[in-house]
């Protein structure tokens, strides 16, 4: 007898931070000497210090916070404090870094350090210095007291803006305080943000910050368009930092502009390289490195390009990384493998998944196994699958990133095991879900989940489902050739005159696709 194993469960936690900590290698590279370096966007705060190098190297760092290349802020902010060691408001501005490096107990001593340098301090780096401790603390804080230590960030937030109104850093940070998670740092800001931000850029037109802040309140408010004019902004002001290319790329996929998109994805990745080999940094050190690729990959992906794809999610697998939310990203790879047909690597890949040591990103390998059980028709071990990805979840840090996954595995299950309508109900919830969810992120793998759900449908002979669902795919991204040609399969099995335009469309938006990709050869004999 089978066993169902699913109701419902909690919301991701937001900002999951990396584990394990990071490695003293990481911390050694934050203390090697950085030179000035050009191409990275301007920031500037005046800070209490009289040595003009200490004050260049201050602003490199918040330019390197602001583009999220934490090993380089921490650099800069160590260099900074090489030539003034008693720049307090430095080593508060570390704190963030090591923070994001996943290095806590740097982080503290950064933070501890900044507090006893500053008695002696402007009163502007003390109400930065006293506002980035109360931040701290809203980060480490527990559930029942979180509300009232972000209250306590906000407000002196507040009161620095009451005593500094030009000050365009303060009001950044007070744009990034109106999410409900202490420890945003813009990509989950929205609407509440913007005048925030707004101020900011009045401010200090040539910082491109809030270009780049107002970028991700746009995409997470639906705004596509101002997003890609922001973000076109922001790769122009900063054109040397891997994430302004990258969020460029974002938008111009969101738009439609694969080619484009892909371009800036390029860009990005031919940047990190350069870095690396440069500087002599591993590749795992970076979590936006493997980011990018993911998505530079799922665009080839996307335009029919399935070669490169699979050579670039391949290579991101093999990377190891410390983010948790990175290495769960990696069921892209058995995603894209289990589309292809490829059912055994599939298996594979979600079996090394499963194995990981973190709890989330084994649950999600283990729903990944269970879609491949169910692609080989083995029912009872695709339902221990799904058992064995809820247990782990229980009680896990961030467990509830898998939560939609899991559920829309459930949906999978029922459908192909009788129980349509069921499964139908729980599967249109999910698609409701990551239909709605916010970001370019988001909105691309929702499209491959439904394609997924498409899929299964017609594999479980519920052509009803597969027609629901690609109808989802096409009002979710009318420019995926992949959108039309699941609505085109589902008109051929009705009989419907419909399916030649919907496998005409589908081949022009493949028009650079892959020689011989399979999908190409159905269009051809379905319109011969």
């Amino acid at each position: 007898m089978l066993f169902l194993f699913l109701t419902a469960f909690v919301a991701a936690q937001p900002h999951v931070h990396p584990t394990p900590p990071a490695s003293a290698a990481i911390i050694e590279v934050t203390r090697r000497p950085v030179p000035l370096r050009t191409g990275i966007g301007t920031a500037h705060d005046a800070v209490g210090t009289s040595s003009k190098p200490a004050q260049a190297f201050y602003d490199q760092g918040l330019a390197y916070l602001h583009s999220y290349v934490w090993l380089e802020a921490a650099r800069s902010f160590n260099q900074a404090l090489t030539l003034d060691p008693g720049l307090a408001i430095a080593h508060a501005m570390l704190s963030i870094a090591y923070t994001e490096l996943n290095a806590p107990a740097a982080a503290r001593e950064a933070l501890a350090r900044a507090q006893a340098l500053a008695s002696k301090a402007s009163d502007h780096d003390r109400q930065h210095i006293a506002a980035r401790a109360l931040q701290a603390t809203a980060e480490t804080a527990g559930q029942d007291a979180a509300g009232a230590a972000l209250a306590a960030y906000r407000s002196a937030l507040d009161r620095a803006l009451a005593g500094f109104p030009d000050d365009d850093e303060f009001w950044l940070l007070r744009g990034l305080a109106e999410s409900t998670d202490p420890a945003e740092r813009g990509q989950g800001t929205g609407v509440a943000s913007v005048r925030f931000y707004e101020k900011a850029l009045a401010l200090a037109g040539d910082h491109f910050a809030g270009h780049h802040y107002l970028t991700h309140a746009y995409e997470n408010t639906g705004r596509t368009n101002d997003a890609l004019a922001q973000a076109a902004t922001y790769a122009k002001m900063a054109p040397g930092v891997p994430h302004a290319r990258h969020m460029h790329g974002h938008d111009l996929r969101r738009s439609g502009k694969a080619d484009e998109a892909i371009a800036e994805f390029t860009a990005a990745d031919s940047l990190s390289i350069d870095y690396f080999r440069t500087e002599r940094i591993p590749v795992e050190y970076d979590w936006h490195y493997q980011h990018n690729l993911d998505l530079l990959a799922t665009t080839y992906q996307y335009v029919g390009r399935m070669a490169q794809a699979e050579s670039l999610l391949k290579r991101s697998f093999a990377i190891p990384s410390s983010l948790v939310a990175q290495e769960f990203n990696k069921r892209e790879w058995p995603v894209f493998l289990l589309a292809r047909g490829r059912v055994a690597e599939a298996l594979d890949a979600a079996t090394v998944m499963a194995g990981h040591r973190s709890p989330v990103v084994s649950a999600a390998g283990h729903v990944m196994l269970g879609h491949v059980r169910l692609a080989m028709r083995q029912y009872q071990a695709a339902a221990d699958e799904g058992n064995a990805a809820l247990r782990l979840m229980r009680g896990a840090m961030g467990g509830g990133m898998v939560a939609d996954a899991l559920q829309a595995f459930q949906g999978e299950f029922l459908v192909r095991t009788g129980q349509r309508e069921k499964g139908r109900a729980m599967l249109e919830e999910v698609a409701r879900k990551i239909r709605a969810a916010p970001g370019p992120d988001a909105w691309s793998q929702a499209m491959f989940a439904l394609e997924g759900m498409a899929r299964a449908a017609r594999e479980a002979g519920d052509w009803d489902l597969a027609g629901w669902a690609a109808r989802q795919m096409v009002e979710h991204d009318p420019n995926y050739g992949g959108a039309h040609f699941a609505q085109a399969l589902v008109f051929e099995h009705e009989q419907n005159a419909k399916n030649r335009a919907e496998f005409e469309l589908a081949a022009k938006l493949w028009k650079d696709a892959d020689p011989g990709l399979p999908e190409m050869d159905v269009i051809k004999r379905s319109l011969r």
